[in-house]
């Protein structure tokens, strides 16, 4: 990987730079589409400031609906036209006993990411309050639906859907700005959610938090633009961007605030 785009990112980031970099050279020397698992907004930011450097390819992601956080990107020479179906994303509908039973998100996940597979195949779940959906890649579609009969002690089926019929999904993501001495995880936690640096601090030493969905229990792990910060009984941030400093350094930023 070359120094000066390392030097852009986080040293934990390497690996996924490292893979998208040869997704990237084998799109452009292959002279053909290639498609990636699903990837959360923080690859998909990563992918598009690599892909902007490079005169070759272009990309385009897509996740199954308008908006949606996890996204398979296709990478792409200049000829080719991307059409829905080159996504290869498939929607299901989880079917259960509405009027006797309530899902959770959290039930629907530990589910999916139990039945042997890689999370990354596995987009967003989604509800509207009642009828739950996830998106999966379309080429293991026939091993979910053998899978998957139950989610905790509910009976259920899936159903296949086309993607036009995805749900309006809940969304009760509050947009805020705010100004903090220092963009660690400790302190945005704070910020968000209205606590304490030391309680913030122990949430994450008790490896209660998510960074990106994967465990992070160091309370001064910078963030960066779009990471996405998930806080086990709180809820959830996005880092929207960074919106320079004050007059006395500390560092304004807009962030999304998903509570519970």
């Amino acid at each position: 990987m070359e120094s000066n785009l390392a030097q852009h990112f986080r040293r934990d980031e390497e690996a996924f730079i490292e893979t998208a970099t040869d997704l990237i050279n084998e799109a452009s020397e292959e002279y053909r589409p290639v498609l990636t698992h699903f990837l959360n907004p923080r690859q998909v930011f990563i992918l598009t400031t690599i892909v902007n450097g490079n005169d070759n390819v272009k990309m385009q992601p897509y996740g199954g609906y308008p908006g949606a956080e996890l996204n398979r990107v296709l990478i792409y020479p200049e000829y080719f036209e991307p059409k829905k179906t080159d996504f290869e994303v498939t929607l299901f509908e989880i079917i259960y006993p509405t009027k006797f039973a309530d899902l959770h998100h959290s039930q629907v996940l530990g589910t999916l990411a139990n039945i042997g597979v890689d999370r990354e195949v596995i987009g967003d779940i989604i509800t509207d309050g009642e009828r739950w959906q996830f998106f999966v890649e379309t080429g293991i579609t026939s091993y979910f639906e053998n899978q998957v009969d139950q989610i905790g002690k509910i009976k259920v089926h899936l159903t296949p859907k086309e993607n036009s019929e995805a749900v309006e999904p809940l969304n009760e993501w509050e947009e805020e700005g705010a100004t903090l001495s220092s963009i660690r995880l400790d302190s945005i936690v704070a910020t968000a959610f209205h606590l304490s640096r030391h309680r913030s601090k122990a949430l994450v030493e008790a490896g209660k938090v998510r960074v990106n969905w994967a465990e992070s229990n160091k309370p001064d792990y910078e963030l960066a633009i779009a990471d996405i910060v998930s806080i086990r009984g709180f809820g959830r941030i996005k880092l929207i961007s960074l919106d320079g400093q004050t007059k006395k350094e500390k560092t304004r930023v807009t962030l999304a605030v998903l509570r519970k």
